[in-house]
């Protein structure tokens, strides 16, 4: 952050990791530093201010002794460098559009500070209140520091999975902290935890996204795939998902270890409102002549692909079908997908949760939106969940 390789920096974890200390910390030296830095600290809610984010950056005065170089205002929260009139200020974003009237007499904002970033409704708010505040300033640094929901679907999980070169994650847990920092109470209280909820001690100390207990795929793995672990794997498989109004058409590749019962998702194309020539371009690129198993609601679509080049098939689709190529899918050991690979695949299956009843618990039926990836998995792997389907009947699969 000192060096400002990058224009974000997103800390998250779980309880006791550090990371908003060490953005408090950062930003009091940033203003110390660079004369001419201000820098505005935001939170979901006004009324939390006081007792969080300016509790915590008078603590990084007292921790760095500078607290003699500063004046501290509590109500509104503000501090201010008394040497240069340099200013720290604190807000709510309840209505992210008052951000606009954020001024200072000296200087432009360097640092805008995100704490409990995940309380934000989404990146559009987030969104609106860098462009407000940062206006004008070429080396403006956002922070966002966050505990991880427990469901993948939330969309700041969701966009932890997006590959930006300008941003910055980095992940640590109470573990990475000297144990003296945290007291052993600290330590007693999570290892109860760690006892009495698995579950709940990955998500609030470890900073696992963990799902709701919800979660379809739970032999799902998301992380890291080299080259030669996929070069390894002889058996490819394509699928096509055709989008309709404004959903996405979605084109994936897989691979399938069937001795180990491993599934590996290869590559992706996910775009909206294609023509069927750039469509068939992209598919092309990715597939050459090998089969590509694609939607059979759209015989047309199929049709204009294969004049087009694609060796396109129509899957065979029955009652049914999609129950139990999901059901299939749970069987396998593993599903792997590497999100800088396959960024909407891992976002899709991450968050595939059941749905709910009126009371808000899990039922035994799968949601219906947001599998655009999966249904062209089903297609793309149809020989494989065909194989292996139990009795007789020859209209699904």
């Amino acid at each position: 952050m000192r060096r400002g390789s990058h224009a974000e920096y997103w800390l998250k974890g779980g309880r006791g990791s550090g990371k908003s200390s060490f953005a408090a910390v950062a930003v009091l030296m940033g203003i110390l530093r660079d004369p001419l830095a201000n820098a505005v600290i935001y939170r979901r809610v006004a009324a939390t201010l006081r007792d969080s984010v300016y509790a915590l950056m008078v603590w990084a005065a007292e921790a760095l002794g500078v607290q003699g170089l500063l004046s501290f205002k509590r109500s509104p929260p503000e501090i201010v460098y008394r040497a240069t009139g340099q200013k720290i200020l604190f807000r709510g974003a309840d209505d992210p559009v008052k951000s606009k009237s954020i001024t200072v007499s000296r200087g432009n904002f360097r640092f805008l500070w995100f704490e409990e970033m995940s309380e934000f409704r989404g990146e559009e708010d987030i969104r609106s209140i860098v462009q407000s505040v940062l206006r004008g300033s070429d080396r403006g640094v956002l922070i966002g520091t966050f505990n991880p929901p427990r469901t993948a679907s939330h969309w700041i999980n969701a966009a932890c999975l997006e590959q930006r070169p300008a941003r910055l994650i980095k992940h640590s847990t109470y573990l990475d902290m000297p144990r003296a920092w945290l007291g052993e109470r600290f330590y007693l209280e999570a290892e109860r935890l760690k006892t009495l909820n698995p579950r709940a001690y990955a998500n609030e100390y470890l900073g696992e996204v963990t799902g709701t207990g919800g979660q379809v795929f739970e032999n799902l793995y998301i992380g890291p795939l080299s080259d030669s672990e996929l070069a390894a794997q002889d058996r490819r498989y394509f699928g096509l998902d055709f989008g309709f109004a404004l959903d996405p058409d979605a084109f994936t590749q897989w691979a399938f270890d069937r001795k180990r019962k491993i599934l590996w998702a290869v590559d992706e194309y996910v775009s909206a409102q294609q023509s069927p020539l750039r469509l068939a371009q992209e598919v092309l690129s990715r597939a050459g002549r090998s089969p590509v198993f694609c939607d059979s609601a759209d015989p047309r679509m199929i049709h204009e692909l294969r004049a087009l080049g694609v060796n396109a098939a129509a899957a065979k689709k029955g009652p049914g079908s999609r129950e139990h190529g999901y059901r299939w899918l749970k069987t396998l050991a593993q599903i792997r997908a590497d999100p800088a690979r396959t960024p909407v695949t891992a976002r899709e299956l991450m968050g595939f949760e059941y749905l709910r009843d009126k009371t808000g618990a899990f039922i035994n039926a799968y949601p219906d939106g947001n599998d655009h990836t999966l249904d062209s998995c089903r297609y793309a792997l149809e020989r494989e969940i065909g194989a292996r389907r139990a009795g007789t009947r020859s209209d699904v699969y």
